[in-house]
Order: C-alpha cells, then structure tokens, then sequence
C-alpha cells in the first residue's frame, strides 16, 4: 500500500484500522481512571466536607476541640497543597518518589488511581463544604430539636439535599479527570494519550492520530454531561405534582378545588 499517495482522511482511515483495538483500549483505562477517581475523590471530600461542618463551641470537651482543630489543620494543608499543584507534578512524586524515598514500588496504574482520586478528592471537600454550608440553618435545627445527632442530621436531612447541590461540580470533575488523565502518560500509564502518541510515532503521523484522539474524548466527556443531566433531572423530580385522589371527605378539609387538566374534583 503507497502511503505517501493518502490523504488526511485516508490516513485517519488507516489509523483506525492499524491502532483501532488499542485506542479503544486506552480510551477504557482512562474512563476507568476518571469513574474510579472521581467516585473514590468524592467519598474523601464528603468525608473532609463533613468533618469541617462538626459544630464546636466552648462547652464541648477540650479533646474533641482539639482533635477537630488538628484535623482542620491537617485539612486545609492538604487541600491548598494538591489544589496549588499540579497532576502532572503529583504523578510523578507518587510513582518515582515512593520507590526512591520509600522503597514502595508501585504499578503505574495504581499510582494513576492515587493520583486521580487525591487531586479530586481536594476539590470535592470545598465543594462539599460549600454545598453542606448553602442548606438553611432552619433544616439542621428542625433536625436537632427532635433529637438528631450531627451524623444522623448529615446522613437524613443535609446531605440529601448537598447532592442536589454539588452534583453539577461532580460532573464537572468527572469531565476534567477524563481529559486530565491524559498526563499520566509520563508514568507510562497506557491512557488514550500514551496509545495515541505511540501510534502517531510510528508512522509520524501526529495530526491524524490526535485527530482521532480529540473525537473520542469529546465523545467521553458529551456521553458523561449527558449522563449527568439525566440524573439531575431524576433528582429534581416531576415539575408537577397532583394531589391524591381520595373519596375520604376528611382528607381535604379545605374543600375541592377543580383538576383544570381533567375537569375533575380532588376528593370526587
């Protein structure tokens, strides 16, 4: 085959052809790095979010001010730390810095897991925090006067409607940690990027192959915007709601008021 003689779209052919199974493939790793990432940075962040909203006042026990102001401490340095630098960097000190300092030898994909889910795990804890903070104070209070604890007032009443809140920012890291993945080809994790590098090396056909790249990253990020518009609207529920039908007359005691949609009584 002359391949001197193909054109831009020929090549593109050609590509997907020669390297199609394993830009699949690496398109897999980095969809399984970004969902486990962002699933394991948001149990750390609803963890630290939480933590950072355990109300202290002066009556409480001296350990408990003292453990909650250590771990703030601890917190906050964490957060500043891994929001101020970046992924690329903390690729590279995870999975040659733990062998050198260390003497852990990790696999690059388990590196790239740590990675992913560290760095997002210091976005979703100010994310949660804010989305825990943006509730009415008037819900945590309904909860404490009848007796919830912090935890249960978190778990039944607060965080149910945080979700709702901070789900956007959830899509929003899942985006980024689909695109972001793509530096931790400098640790040899065999991601779309590493895949499609190698590939375009061959042949030094560099504008093809991150052609193809390109579109099956929007592709990842359109289907996860999708899939998480969908679960907004899931949560958000119907617009229109209908009161029950009843031939209860104790259940209405305000009367009837007609269904304009069916030219009906509620309560008939």
């Amino acid at each position: 085959m002359d391949l001197s003689s193909l054109s831009f779209f020929g090549w593109v052919s050609f590509l997907l052809n020669e390297y199609g199974g394993l830009l699949l493939k690496g398109a897999g790793v980095t969809l399984l790095l970004a969902i486990v990432g962002t699933f394991i940075g948001c149990i750390i962040g609803l963890i630290i979010g939480v933590i950072q909203t355990i109300p202290v006042d002066k009556n409480d026990n001296i350990i408990k001010r003292v453990i909650l102001k250590i771990l703030r401490i601890i917190f906050r340095i964490y957060i500043e730390v891994f929001r101020g630098t970046p992924m690329i960097v903390q690729a590279m000190i995870f999975y040659y810095g733990s062998a050198q300092m260390f003497g852990i030898d990790l696999s690059a994909m388990l590196a790239g897991f740590i990675v992913v889910s560290i760095n997002t795990g210091a976005y979703m804890a100010e994310s949660v925090r804010g989305g825990l903070i943006s509730i009415d104070k008037g819900q945590t209070e309904g909860a404490m006067a009848i007796g919830m604890t912090h935890w249960q007032t978190m778990s039944n009443v607060v965080l149910p409607q945080a979700l709702r809140n901070i789900l956007p920012q959830i899509g929003n890291n899942l985006i980024i940690n689909i695109k972001d993945t793509s530096v931790l080809n400098v640790i040899s994790v065999t991601e779309l990027f590493f895949v499609t590098k190698s590939a375009a090396g061959i042949y030094y056909r560099y504008f093809e192959a991150f052609f193809i790249a390109s579109a099956i990253y929007l592709v990842m990020t359109l289907a996860a915007s999708f899939i998480i518009r969908v679960w907004e609207r899931k949560l958000d529920g119907p617009d229109n709601y209908s009161l029950a039908e009843t031939n209860d007359p104790m259940a209405d005691p305000c009367g009837v008021f007609p269904d304009k949609k069916r030219g009906a009584k509620y309560g008939k």
